[in-house]
């Protein structure tokens, strides 16, 4: 199948499965899960940070940063369209009883600093605490400037809040920026990471912070029933992502370069080659174009991907130039059938 909803369905190699099979096992609640042990030491070092947590997804990840930064009643601040106010089911404010504030992204995916202070809220029983400012590198495939990024860090230290990352997918950011990882994640009090996107382990997100931190959310991870025991297996597929998988990123970027050209010489298909979003193809898709069926019709071929009058397509470690061309060619047909 070549699958283009999203870079979460790639699956482990084969060498990253062998290392799993013959991961050491512990029990992680007790603290005593070698693999997992490993992983949020390595992790922790390699970020920056003073300690980590292996969490079951980037959703569980990005409420225990929340949860751990913010209590009942107070405040982040993020972008409307953010991963962690849009897409993961109202969690801050269902389980952790934080309150969402959203402000409207900018066109770069950036959120507008003037914007951000008139948000923030006064110190005032009638209001909520506002605590955290929340950003998400990379959003919409786009990548946040290392500028604004410390223009951020310097915005939040002046008004006494904390700076989290959603950095799902702040790999693709690093790769496409060429500057080591650490270069993003120093501006952070906290960063959450998923190693199964675009590094392609099946399952897990790390949550980076201070001791402290890392402390708290680990105990809301028990309460959220995000406790796991024998999860090395994980880990360790974790692990061999962040060893093997990294610079590979570029070829989905590459990729995703050629596939937005290819595209955008179909009718019907409005793509903006201005725009550099990672390993993410965005396109506008005529009226007269039934894009639902031709959906199903691919679908039939073996071919994914998600419909839309604004299509999204995703680059991945399992989809190849070859995979692009049929896609190209079997999209072609089915408009001039």
């Amino acid at each position: 199948m070549i699958d283009f909803r999203s870079d979460t369905v790639t699956k482990p190699c084969a060498k990253m499965r062998e290392i799993m099979f013959n991961a050491p096992l512990g029990d992680d609640v007790y603290g005593d899960d070698p693999s997992i042990n490993k992983l949020e030491s390595v992790a922790a070092q390699r970020h920056g940070f003073a300690s980590a947590l292996f969490c079951s997804s980037g959703t569980q990840a990005n409420l225990l940063a929340l949860m751990a930064h913010c209590e009942r009643g107070d405040e982040y601040i993020c972008g409307q369209n953010a991963h962690n106010y849009k897409f993961e089911g109202g969690g801050a404010a269902v389980l952790g009883s934080i309150q969402p504030q959203p402000i409207e992204n900018e066109n770069d995916g950036s959120l507008c600093f003037d914007k951000i202070r008139a948000a923030i809220k006064p110190k005032d029983f009638h209001f909520a605490n506002t605590r955290l400012l929340s950003l998400e590198n990379t959003i919409g495939g786009k990548v946040l400037p290392l500028s604004y990024l410390a223009q951020a860090r310097e915005f939040t230290h002046s008004h006494q809040l904390a700076l989290h990352l959603d950095g799902a997918r702040v790999y693709n950011a690093a790769v496409a920026l060429k500057v080591d990882i650490t270069e993003i994640t120093k501006h952070f009090d906290s960063v959450s990471i998923c190693l199964s996107k675009g590094l392609g382990a099946p399952v897990g997100s790390l949550l980076l912070g201070s001791v402290e931190l890392i402390n708290k959310a680990r105990r809301w991870r028990k309460v959220l029933g995000g406790a796991m025991r024998q999860a090395g297996m994980l880990a360790a597929a974790g692990h061999y992502a962040l060893e093997h998988n990294v610079s590979r990123l570029a070829n989905d970027h590459s990729n995703a370069r050629y596939l937005a050209q290819q595209l955008s010489a179909i009718e019907g298909f409005n793509v903006d080659l201005s725009r550099d979003t990672t390993n993410m193809v965005y396109a506008n898709v005529a009226d007269n174009v039934d894009i639902n069926a031709i959906a199903q019709q691919l679908k039939g071929q073996g071919i994914v991907f998600s419909p839309s009058k604004t299509l999204r397509l995703v680059t991945h470690l399992q989809i190849t130039r070859a995979d692009i061309d049929q896609f190209i060619a079997a999209l072609t047909s089915a408009l001039h059938v």
